[in-house]
């Protein structure tokens, strides 16, 4: 009987541990030593962790949660606040710097706002990585940001439109101009309503390239970030993003 409980114990505690690889997304004080740290794991999605300690100056985690860079990491517990019990640093992923750095705090706010907790996203986290990868190696930044936005709403179930207008039926013309109804699709306009118009309005090639992720051509950059702002501004809820405010003077988001 012993013996029994005894194995019980052991599965439910292997159960309640985990391991993963994961990136941290963001991170705050916690009482005197400790700090809570907010993960995007592979296999876990977006989990919040106790890291105790990790704020003491011979702690093994002190310096590891640090964005960007990828770590193995291991918890245990079942609430909704588990406690880290190790993180090793993987490497694989160049410092980002610069402009760079901001654009990646970008992608994790938004990522904080919309994915829900203890919700995989496996295809999500290898597109962040080579997000981030991206950013660190000078790719060109808008690109980077406007695909990742249009795969993250895909990820989480808000796929945009693109190929189609809102009906489904009539394929988009390249020259024709559209504003987008938020969860149906692109609404054509007529070449006067087009003109006197006040919504944020795209040519149907923006449209295309968009769905091709092809962001060579300056007015597909520029009206796919109206577009992207009015989506993320529609599934953020009106929320403003604090990133997006401390580096509005950057001509990215």
């Amino acid at each position: 009987m012993m013996n029994a409980l005894l194995n019980s114990w052991v599965m439910v505690s292997e159960r309640r541990h985990s391991a993963s690889t994961a990136f941290v997304l963001h991170s705050i004080p916690w009482r005197e030593t400790s700090q809570i740290v907010e993960l995007f794991s592979a296999e876990h999605g977006r989990i919040p962790l106790v890291a105790k300690g990790a704020r003491r100056p011979r702690s093994a985690l002190r310096g590891l949660l640090q964005p960007f860079q990828p770590l193995r990491v291991t918890w245990f517990g079942a609430g909704e606040l588990r406690t880290l019990k190790q993180a090793e640093w993987q490497g694989g992923v160049p410092l980002l710097k610069g402009s760079a750095l901001f654009c990646g705090f970008y992608l994790n706010e938004l990522l904080l706002r919309l994915l829900v907790r203890d919700d995989p996203h496996q295809n999500l986290f290898e597109l962040y990585q080579q997000a981030l990868v991206q950013l660190a190696t000078h790719a060109p930044f808008e690109p980077v940001l406007r695909a990742f936005e249009v795969n993250l709403l895909r990820e989480l179930g808000y796929a945009l439109q693109l190929t189609h207008e809102a009906d489904g039926r009539c394929p988009i013309d390249p020259e024709a101009h559209y504003t987008y109804a938020v969860e149906l699709g692109p609404v054509r306009l007529t070449q006067q309503v087009a003109q006197s118009s006040n919504t944020v309005q795209f040519i149907g090639k923006t449209l295309l390239d968009m769905a091709r992720g092809h962001y060579e051509n300056i007015s597909t950059l520029n009206q796919s970030k109206q577009l992207m702002r009015v989506l993320l501004g529609h599934y953020l809820g009106g929320q403003d993003l604090h990133s997006r405010r401390i580096i509005q003077e950057l001509p990215l988001l």
